[in-house]
């Protein structure tokens, strides 16, 4: 790293969180933001803050995170697969960080590119899909701008493509064992007019077409 502590590049990964602990310190609407997402992939979250919002406190009354009552203390992120902080005191931010780099684990303190071993990008999700957009810190404002543009251009239509291809996937496999056929046939799907069939919410023919191209029947999904 340079003597900023910015990395030359950023390497974008997608994380599995499921099951795994989260610490968020704040309590505030950024950490109601960010909760949300976490739960929404399976983290267990534990936020440490004196004061909760209203959907935070809700949430914690209801079991789906841990509530320490409190401000943050070293110590704090023992266990943590990933630790988040609402900006807030300079000093508390500092030694969040400093006890996340000791453990070997990644921060993000918002809006405080010197303590953050990660950035969090804009995203735009449509079912399965999801499009990560960052400008490496230097302008979250125009992220947020192409984020919106995209959920303008991104309609349903991708997330009910990507919920049809997951069910054909597996069948696929079984019947064409062949790697290089099965990925001719998922270009001649993506390539073809399933996309806009769902998108005129011709679902019917949609399903159709697609198992058309694929040669295999959709696996309907356990009730």
């Amino acid at each position: 790293m340079s003597g900023d502590r910015r990395p030359l590049a950023y390497y974008p990964v997608f994380l599995s969180l499921a099951e795994r602990l989260v610490v968020v310190k704040g309590g505030g609407p950024v950490a109601e933001r960010r909760v949300t997402g976490l739960l929404r992939c399976g983290a267990r979250v534990r936020v440490v803050a004196p004061e909760l919002t209203p959907e935070l406190e809700q949430r914690a009354l209801g079991g789906e995170i841990e509530h320490v009552a409190r401000p943050y203390r070293p110590g704090d992120l023992e266990g943590a697969a990933l630790a988040l902080a609402e900006p807030g005191d300079p000093a508390s931010d500092a030694l969040f960080y400093a006890e996340a780099e000791r453990r070997g684990i990644f921060a993000n303190v918002e809006d405080d590119l010197e303590h953050c071993s990660f950035i969090m990008p804009a995203l735009v999700r449509r079912g399965d899909l999801v499009v990560a957009i960052s400008t490496s810190g230097r302008a979250p404002a125009l992220a947020v701008r192409l984020r919106e543009r995209l959920e303008r251009e991104l309609g349903p239509e991708y997330g009910a493509l990507l919920g049809l291809a997951g069910r054909l996937r597996t069948p696929l496999a079984r019947t064409v064992p062949d790697f290089e056929e099965r990925r001719r046939r998922w270009y001649e799907l993506v390539d073809s007019e399933v996309l806009a069939l769902f998108r005129e919410d011709r679902t019917a023919e949609a399903r159709e077409l697609a198992e058309q191209i694929m040669g295999v029947a959709a696996e309907e999904l356990d009730r």
